[in-house]
């Protein structure tokens, strides 16, 4: 678990957006299994049966990841039926009494199948790194996460963003969820312990910037542009580190 931090002790920050590409080698334990297995999930499926059960909130991809429109759990269903091309289907839902709280809980009833997530190809993260003066180095906090399907149209792949989750609010849900590890099956590690380590390959695709925070494809035109792009931010992140050690 990262330790707390003090706003008073964050000399200089800066929000970046990064792209998961699930096919990558090194993201695949985030992708697979397409099927339950045992105990373990798909990132993809454990926030979805998060959103379904309550446990989280989830957001609209429209309102540019500030977390501030919330959507239902069956909007959230909605959107992944049309990201596979189904038509929509009506969701059942259960009133239940929560036995600690005495309050009533909504749950809804699907018949998603694990077939629904593999066209969730890609992820969205929303990152910020700081520079903590109380321990003197750089660090950085997962601020969001965002599922990305790919849609077929014109014999073209689009990419289409399903919603946004406040990674905060699922670090708990993300804790108990076990993920593959790739040398030891007695090891146990959670999908927390994955992507808060660092454990998966990314690109940078955007950042905090004066121009709206424009992305990165908006001003480089080809790919070669904009990975070099890409590693400029990262290389300037990791120079403000060097300058405050320096200064």
């Amino acid at each position: 678990m990262p330790a707390y931090v003090r706003e008073a002790n964050v000399l200089w920050s800066k929000t970046i957006w990064r792209t998961i590409d699930l096919r990558q080698k090194q993201n695949l334990y985030l992708y697979y299994p397409t099927q339950d297995i045992d105990e373990r999930k798909s990132l993809a499926r454990v926030l979805f049966d998060a959103v379904m059960d309550g446990e989280i909130s989830a957001y609209s991809a429209s309102k540019d990841n500030e977390f501030e429109q919330k959507l239902q759990p069956r909007d959230v269903y909605t959107q992944l039926k049309k990201a596979n091309g189904e038509d929509d289907e009506e969701v059942d839902s259960v009133v239940t009494t929560n036995p600690e709280t005495g309050l009533q809980e909504v749950h809804y009833a699907t018949q998603t199948s694990a077939e629904d997530f593999t066209a969730i190809r890609q992820f969205k993260v929303k990152e910020v790194w700081f520079f903590d003066k109380r321990y003197g180095r750089m660090d950085v906090r997962i601020i969001g996460l965002c599922p990305v399907s790919f849609i077929e149209k014109n014999n073209q792949m689009f990419p289409f963003d399903l919603f946004w989750i406040y990674y905060p609010e699922a670090a708990g849900v993300l804790t108990r969820q076990e993920a593959y590890s790739y040398h030891n099956d007695a090891q146990r590690v959670s999908l927390r312990d994955k992507l808060e380590t660092r454990q998966f390959d990314s690109y940078i695709y955007r950042e905090s910037n004066v121009y709206n925070n424009r992305v990165i494809s908006s001003i480089a035109a080809n790919g070669i542009d904009q990975n070099l792009d890409a590693q400029r931010i990262q290389a300037d992140i990791f120079q403000h580190e060097h300058d405050m050690w320096e200064y």
